[in-house]
């Protein structure tokens, strides 16, 4: 039997690259070496805990455990899309996500170029110290501080009211609640978002801004023409992650927890808030709120795929 010369070359050409990749990793085995913690990190806190997914589709029934618990198809979806608290959940989730990609998004690209184009090295390091700051204090700390300065009873109505003026309350009121979650975490985070950015302007070669002076490009003509194409494709980058985490991390489950109250509720309960107040303050079904969050993971996943397919149509380098 004659094999063909075609699949020949082509086995030749495959053992050929696992040669020269058994013999790479045999050369930096000690590198190799050093990627194994990680994906054991991974493996055992990303990838098995997958398993427990299975839970969505189950009755969880304590003394029959995950594995043995009986199998009840979709049910805990169609639950969850008959619950008229998880509809509401869902838009302000969305509404909080939105806001903070429309609002707290830019600020930190606008920030990282007013702080490159500080040209005294001190004077940056020191507003950048202090921008970055309050990313360190964690909202728990945070939300206390919040509470005593804005509560109805708080420091700055005290303030007002010894001045004759009308209290604001924005904890507490429906209105001001989602404007006062936005604000502050701009306030806490917009330092420490604006570092990958500086860090893409440090990699832009200085040659191009003297060759932009000799052409006559003044500061503003230098931001548009040499800074911003240097910084786009890591503000691209940013911006896929960023829709991705629009189920997670668009509305930061620390500091809505910290900051919401009954008299909010309508406008502030979140998925995150919705089944943590299902799993430990109503002792709910686990296999509903393990649907709950593997809804989050699907829609994230689709936000993902669907948002890199628009960034790579339209001739930006995506993530894959």
């Amino acid at each position: 039997m004659k094999l063909d010369k075609k699949q020949v070359a082509q086995e030749v050409v495959v053992k050929s690259n696992w040669q020269r990749t058994c013999q790479r990793i045999s050369n930096d085995k000690l590198l190799y070496l050093l990627i194994v913690p990680v994906l054991l990190w991974y493996l055992m806190f990303c990838y098995l805990p997958m398993g427990g997914l299975t839970l969505a589709f189950k009755e969880f029934r304590y003394d029959m455990g995950l594995w043995d618990s009986p199998w009840v198809g979709f049910q805990n979806f169609k639950m969850m899309f008959e619950d008229m608290e998880f509809w509401r959940a869902l838009k302000n989730t969305l509404i909080f996500s939105f806001g903070k990609l429309v609002f707290h998004f830019p600020t930190p690209i606008i920030l990282a170029i007013l702080l490159n184009e500080i040209t005294r090295p001190r004077l940056k390091k020191f507003y950048q110290t202090i921008f970055t700051f309050p990313h360190f204090i964690s909202w728990v700390v945070l939300a206390g501080v919040l509470t005593n300065m804005f509560a109805s009873n708080g420091i700055i109505n005290q303030v007002l009211g010894t001045l004759g003026m009308d209290a604001i309350s924005p904890l507490v009121s429906e209105s001001a609640f989602r404007p006062f979650i936005w604000i502050s975490n701009i306030w806490k985070e917009i330092g420490w978002d604006s570092i990958i950015y500086l860090a893409a302007f440090a990699s832009i070669d200085p040659g191009l801004y003297e060759a932009a002076g000799i052409d006559g490009a003044n500061r503003w003509q230098k931001m548009v023409h040499v800074s911003w194409p240097g910084i786009k494709s890591t503000v691209v980058i940013m911006f896929i992650l960023a829709v991705g985490q629009i189920m997670t991390n668009g509305a930061n489950f620390d500091q809505i927890f910290n900051l919401y109250s009954s008299p909010v509720y309508s406008v502030a309960d979140t998925i995150d808030t919705y089944v943590f107040r299902k799993s430990f303050v109503r002792g709910g079904n686990f296999g509903y709120t393990t649907a709950l969050g593997l809804f989050k993971s699907v829609v994230g996943v689709i936000l993902l795929t669907t948002t890199n397919k628009i960034v790579t149509k339209s001739g930006e380098q995506g993530l894959f």
